[in-house]
């Protein structure tokens, strides 16, 4: 058995990892480093390559690390139940790995350098094989130094299709909402690491693309329904998306379905959330603007052209998702509780926290690379949050005692948050991924039913590397 250190897991994170993982997960097949050769995997390239970001009359080719050379990387499907086989080979010149955000996977095929696996070194495959068990909208990047790795480009999407056929919606349109930090010429600004974003919001970028372009078109027929799954894959930015007059309803949050609901204005996605709408598209052909909230109001990130033959008459009555996903008792009478205070950030309240096996002040903190903190522990991975009993319901209290807000993420499992701030939340729905104001305070059920060793951290990706991250066991 190869122990979980604080030393050699923090390496993993916020560098790259030689850990191994005691395997503890649910039976699946061992996967292992694998020759290149083997054929029955679908093969996933982790490299370099430029992207046409800006158009060819605003700027040059941008260049960037992609899964297949793009970014976002190439639409990865699968079918609720089936077994997806991914041999991500590393051809980049550092070490990488793919985390599979949202499924509740196997643990040795969760993606954690220094928990559940070895970092892909360069020129080495990992073959990633694992069932996806739950019908919906989720994405895969890289979980080793994500927070440059990922705002480079490795990220994409991942639909897991129903069972049976949803025939709610004429098409299926994925978006993958992005943005990106460039210099005057087009390049990725190489300003990873600053303790300026690592201890505010995180690294925000100065321009935002849909699907890897800046404001490109999105064709639609009048009269059409679609299914828009939109992804926020930004590594901070928390984007409030509209589009325009078309009538829209929320289908599915974090990829599980909710009940069918009316929007009445924009959609707010935290980083690593997604959102499944159903758009039903004007008469006539016309064009909208898919907008982001900013200080100075909405801006259009791209452009939906409404045009051609009329897809029918009138529109018949709209239909929801079938329900995925475990149940999750609301008000269990034998759970396990556990708290979590979250604490640090420019403008905070931390004094000081443990680190190192050492209390230190702020300034000692901030010269090791942390600026957060989890329980008083500033990202050591020495103990779990909690050991849980497989099958035990988990309620677990979140205290957000920082000015600043947060996307708390779950791997492995999805929960409901059952209370904000004291107050019952009515009909709470699953979530992977919940978006934490300055102050608040919610309470998360889960059953702890996924074998193995899973992190909990917030998905603004410097925060997590600045000391934003525990682990809990399923036992």
């Amino acid at each position: 058995m190869t122990l979980v250190t604080r030393r050699r897991f923090l390496g993993g994170i916020a560098a790259s990892s030689v850990l191994l993982h005691d395997a503890m997960a649910k039976a699946a097949p061992a996967s292992e480093t694998m020759p290149r050769t083997q054929a029955d995997f679908e093969r996933l390239h982790a490299r370099k390559a430029t992207a046409a970001i800006l158009p060819a009359d605003i700027g040059p080719p941008t260049p960037i690390w992609g899964f297949g050379g793009t970014a976002p990387g190439p639409v990865l499907r699968s079918r609720a139940g089936e077994r997806l086989r991914i041999a991500v080979e590393n051809d980049l010149d550092v070490p990488t790995s793919v985390h599979w955000h949202g499924i509740r996977i196997d643990n040795a095929m969760d993606g954690v350098p220094g928990l559940t696996q070895d970092a892909v070194a360069p020129g080495e495959t990992f073959a990633y094989d694992f069932v996806t068990p739950d019908p919906g909208t989720y994405w895969y990047h890289s979980h080793d130094r994500s927070w440059e790795q990922n705002a480079r480009g490795l990220h994409g999407a991942l639909i897991v299709d129903e069972a049976e056929p949803w025939e709610g919606a004429d098409r299926d349109i994925v978006l993958v909402v992005d943005d990106w930090r460039l210099t005057g010429t087009g390049s990725i600004e190489d300003s990873f690491g600053q303790m300026m974003d690592w201890s505010h919001g995180g690294r925000l970028g100065n321009l935002v693309t849909v699907n890897g372009r800046y404001k490109p078109r999105v064709a639609v027929r009048p009269h059409e329904r679609v299914r828009l799954r939109l992804i926020n894959a930004a590594n901070a930015r928390i984007m409030d998306i509209g589009l325009g007059s078309a009538t829209t309803r929320l289908l599915a949050l974090d990829g599980m379905a909710t009940p069918l609901a009316d929007m009445a204005g924009p959609v707010r996605m935290a980083p690593a959330q997604r959102a499944d709408l159903l758009v039903d598209f004007p008469a006539s052909p016309t064009r909208l603007a898919m907008t982001i909230e900013t200080r100075d109001g909405p801006v259009a990130i791209a452009e939906i052209a409404v045009s051609g033959e009329p897809v029918r008459a009138q529109f018949p009555a709209p239909i929801g998702l079938p329900a995925a996903g475990l149940s999750v008792p609301s008000d269990p009478q034998d759970a396990r509780r556990v708290e979590l205070r979250m604490q640090g950030g420019a403008m905070g309240r931390m004094s000081g926290a443990m680190h190192e096996g050492r209390m230190m002040d702020v300034r000692a903190l901030v010269e090791a690379g942390r600026i957060w903190s989890f329980n008083g522990v500033a990202g050591d991975m020495d103990e779990p949050l909690a050991r849980f009993e497989r099958g035990r319901t988990a309620i677990v209290k979140i205290r957000n005692e920082t000015p600043w807000p947060h996307a708390m993420h779950v791997h492995g499992h999805h929960f409901r948050v059952v209370s904000r701030d004291g107050a019952s939340v009515v009909d709470p729905v699953l979530r992977d991924t919940d978006l934490m104001m300055p102050d608040e305070t919610i309470e998360i059920t889960f059953v702890a039913d996924n074998p193995g060793k899973w992190l909990v951290h917030c998905h603004m990706l410097e925060h997590a590397a600045a000391g934003m991250m525990t682990w809990f066991e399923t036992v």
